[in-house]
C-alpha cells in the first residue's frame, strides 16, 4: 500500500513538474520549413488572403520590427499571419518560438527553414528572391502576391487587408 501511494505521489510529482515546464513556453515550436512546405502552405491557406512575413533571429530590423507585427495581429482578427524565420543557418526552434511568444506572436503560425541549402527554399518561395530580411508577401484571395521588401510600412498592410475585405462582398446587381 505503502509503494502504491509513494508510486502515485512520485508520478504526481513528475506531472506537475512537466506540467510546469509546459506552462512556461507559451509558443509552440515553429513547424520545420523544407522543401515543398511553400507549395504546402499556399494550399493550406488558397482563397484567403494571408501575410506571409519573412524574418530571422540574425536579422537586426526583423527583431525591432516583430512586437509591431504582435500589435497588428491583435488589433485585426482579419489578418491572417504566417511567420516564417529564413535564417541562413537553421536556429533552435525554441529561441524561435520564445522570441515570437516576446512579441505577442506566440500563437501566430509559424515555419522555420531547417535545410543548410537555404538558397532552394527562397527559389521555391520566388527564383528573384536574394534573401533579404525582413520581406513580406501578402497573398491575395485570387492568388495575387504582393512583397513589401524590407521593415513593412504596416499601414500598407492595412490598406491591402481592408482591399481583400471588400473585394469578397457581393457585387450589387
Amino acid at each position: 500500500m505503502r509503494a502504491s501511494i509513494l508510486a502515485v505521489l512520485t508520478a504526481g510529482f513528475v506531472s506537475a513538474v512537466g506540467l510546469i515546464a509546459l506552462g512556461s513556453a507559451h509558443a509552440a515550436d515553429p513547424l520545420p520549413f523544407e522543401r515543398g512546405s511553400w507549395a504546402k502552405l499556399r494550399v493550406a491557406h488558397a482563397g484567403q488572403p494571408t501575410v506571409v512575413h519573412f524574418w530571422g533571429l540574425t536579422c537586426g530590423p526583423c527583431l525591432v520590427e516583430l512586437p509591431n507585427w504582435g500589435k497588428l495581429a491583435a488589433e485585426r482578427k482579419d489578418l491572417i499571419l504566417v511567420l516564417l524565420a529564413a535564417d541562413p543557418m537553421p536556429q533552435r526552434p525554441d529561441q524561435l518560438a520564445a522570441t515570437l511568444d516576446r512579441a505577442g506572436l506566440g500563437t501566430v503560425e509559424s515555419w522555420a527553414f531547417t535545410d543548410r541549402f537555404y538558397e532552394r527554399l527562397r527559389y521555391e518561395i520566388d527564383p528573384t528572391w536574394a534573401g533579404e530580411l525582413p520581406r513580406t508577401e501578402m497573398i491575395g484571395r485570387d492568388g495575387t502576391v504582393t512583397v513589401l521588401r524590407g521593415v513593412a510600412d504596416l499601414a500598407k498592410v492595412r490598406a491591402w487587408l481592408d482591399d481583400q475585405a471588400t473585394s469578397q462582398l457581393p457585387s450589387k446587381r
